[in-house]
């Protein structure tokens, strides 16, 4: 089994009655004139690979579907509500999110559509797993900065340089670190962006950031700030702080080259 992800780029101008087509899918297809609303839908599919092709569906497919029966539910959607002053709140960004999967399930011969996601700015995104249409997941990056030393005192001196190299630095080193926190809910469910991230940040932000984590953070007098354990410990300060919504995972990054997700005990 083989998992493909797809991103499809498109723009819609509420102001306008449609868009022009436009000729750069990389950016965005339809176009999108004037100060138009970007999305970015990530198609995510899973199924065997066709021998004679070596594709499990063809990219160019996965494009024309979205852009003939994704895009225009979106558009006629956004200038209705827009013509009327609603707000897409998040029950009709889930709505929109299932009527996708919907107009998508039959489209690709024996490919599954696993996962759909949408990209509501760069650093916040909703996603449903098809599979279970009855649960959405919403993600949200946060940064920090923050030093840290790796060291472990049962370790001799050449023991700790030997495993951790320049981490084990005495004077410690410092990292911009990112955390991106995805929570689930039952679709449908009203979401208050706002109110996730003050939880957030309290619990979290404020607690590490521009902080030396070995000797500010009393959760790692004893425990190595690694990425891994900084995951656990996002993890342990917000699981169970947003109601009746589900922390679903914690990713953090030390830099772009490495990360870990942790998902809980």
């Amino acid at each position: 089994m083989h998992k493909l992800a797809r991103h499809v780029r498109f723009s819609i101008n509420p102001f306008l009655d449609e868009d022009s087509r436009g000729f750069n899918s990389f950016c965005s297809q339809p176009a999108g004139e004037g100060l138009s609303i970007f999305f970015e839908l990530c198609v995510g599919l899973a199924g065997e690979v066709e021998p004679a092709t070596g594709f499990v569906v063809n990219v160019v497919d996965v494009d024309r579907c979205v852009r003939q029966h994704v895009v225009p539910i979106f558009a006629e959607r956004i200038r209705r509500y827009f013509r009327k002053g609603k707000n897409i709140g998040f029950s009709e960004i889930t709505g929109l999110l299932k009527s996708a999967q919907e107009q998508l399930a039959d489209k690709f011969g024996r490919a599954m559509v696993a996962e759909l996601t949408l990209k509501l700015n760069p650093f916040r995104k909703a996603a449903i797993d098809c599979e279970d249409t009855k649960m959405i997941y919403f993600s949200e990056k946060f940064e920090f900065a923050a030093m840290h030393k790796l060291w472990n005192d049962d370790f001799s001196d050449s023991r700790n340089f030997e495993i951790f190299g320049k981490c084990a630095n005495p004077a410690g080193h410092g990292h911009n670190y990112i955390v991106e926190v995805t929570v689930k809910m039952p679709s449908g469910e009203e979401f208050c962006i706002s109110d996730f991230e003050k939880t957030v940040d309290n619990k979290l932000i404020k607690l590490i950031d521009h902080k030396n984590l070995n000797a500010d953070v009393s959760y790692f007098e004893k425990t190595n700030p690694t990425v891994e354990n900084i995951a656990v410990f996002a993890w342990e300060r917000i699981e169970g702080k947003f109601g009746k919504i589900k922390l679903h995972c914690v990713t953090v990054w030390e830099t772009d080259k490495t990360y870990c997700t942790y998902y809980g005990s």
